[in-house]
């Protein structure tokens, strides 16, 4: 089992999670973050997405999220298994997925780790993609802007894209590892879940 000895700085064992689930699932690339809603807010970001569909059937966070973005959206009367797609984009929500090889060419897949999640660190998400550009934009957007790979410490960076506070932390970064290397979690394919209608819930600004 690794520790922090075993690392020289924390951002390396936030690297290494990474190229191991990016290993594991078969994607060149994968972005970790600290919820996979804020994955699925990334996405949706950088490819300006403003309009979509998606099944009713989810966790509430995802029609708070469109309204956060302003985004307009459809709420589709249909199950999904394992995952499924924003229709009118290449984004997934793949929260309650993860497999061997699950990835699919050219598509932006949001993972979470969350309680009762196949792979369960208590809190984390991740994006997995195959645009090394994109892959790069993510890394610095998840992290306010900080471009972890060039400028240590963060003070010597001068020039900033807008970013988010929505970085995994490298404890939870450490447990991911350490699960994912000793194959320590549930592949798991997940039905809808129980989640309720969100055509049923009423959202309103405050």
């Amino acid at each position: 089992m690794k520790t922090f000895s075993n690392f020289a700085s924390p951002f390396e064992v936030i690297l290494e999670f990474e190229k191991q689930l990016a290993h594991y699932t078969g994607a060149p690339y994968a972005v970790s973050v600290d919820h996979c809603t804020h994955a699925i807010e990334l996405c949706m970001r950088v490819d300006q997405v403003e309009a979509c569909e998606f099944p009713a059937f989810t966790y509430l966070s995802v029609p708070m999220l469109m309204h956060k973005l302003g985004i307009k959206y459809n709420l589709q009367d249909k199950k999904w298994n394992p995952s499924y797609q924003f229709e009118g984009t290449r984004i997934w929500d793949c929260a309650r997925h993860l497999e061997e090889n699950m990835y699919q060419s050219g598509s932006l897949q949001c993972l979470s780790f969350n309680r009762q999640k196949p792979l369960e660190i208590g809190i984390g998400g991740a994006i997995l993609t195959d645009d090394k550009n994109l892959y790069n934009r993510l890394s610095k957007m998840r992290y306010d802007g900080r471009d972890i790979f060039k400028h240590s410490p963060w003070v010597n960076q001068k020039e900033f894209e807008v970013g988010y506070h929505y970085y995994m932390r490298p404890e939870e970064a450490l447990i991911g590892l350490n699960k994912l290397e000793q194959r320590d979690f549930v592949e798991q394919k997940s039905e809808y879940y129980d989640y309720p209608d969100c055509r049923t819930i009423s959202i309103r600004d405050v």
